[in-house]
């Protein structure tokens, strides 16, 4: 891919989807330490390929073509392993019409074997980075399964406050807000 977009981190870097991807995604789909928590995104893999093309990846031009003023443009970028430049996971920001507006969320998910090591972290907090200095997005949204104690603690690492819960899909959410720091 030719001019694609990247975020430096420590050890990861996060980066605009491609074709490429597919396989990788795909794969990290079918664990079911992610699709516990994230039962839509399964998926047979022409229909992951579909929703690749179809949807990811012209949802990103659409986020980049209207950069700095998003509205209902969604993002989402692939979390590459620095050391390996393995695709290990995703990273990205939303419309999610069950809550509340402004009702732009954040969003991850990471290989089980890459789980505990401060990389989902590292990704939500450059991202949300990124959306607070260059764009016009002000508050975001998170929300994590009560008993997703780790997605609960990324959220709560990244400097979110917890609002209450909330009810979506008929199961309960602990509901998260962040407010862009103005200096």
């Amino acid at each position: 891919m030719k001019n694609i977009f990247e975020i430096e981190c420590r050890d990861i870097v996060l980066r605009e989807l491609g074709i490429d991807d597919l396989d990788a995604l795909y794969n990290l789909t079918l664990q079911p330490e992610i699709t516990d928590f994230l039962p839509d995104w399964k998926a047979t893999k022409q229909q992951r390929r579909d929703w690749l093309i179809n949807f990811h990846m012209k949802n990103n031009r659409e986020f980049f073509q209207a950069v700095p003023s998003i509205d209902k443009e969604g993002l989402i970028l692939g979390i590459i392993l620095k050391e390996t430049n393995e695709f290990i996971g995703w990273c990205g920001s939303c419309i999610k019409d069950e809550l509340p507006p402004p009702n732009r969320e954040i969003f991850y998910a990471i290989s089980k074997d890459y789980r505990g090591k401060g990389y989902t972290s590292q990704a939500s907090q450059a991202l949300i980075k990124y959306l607070f200095e260059r764009t016009n997005i002000e508050e975001l949204n998170a929300i994590a399964l009560l008993h997703n104690i780790p997605s609960n603690k990324v959220i709560q690492k990244c400097g979110f406050n917890q609002i209450g819960t909330i009810e979506v899909d008929n199961e309960e959410f602990n509901y998260y807000k962040l407010m862009k720091k103005i200096l």
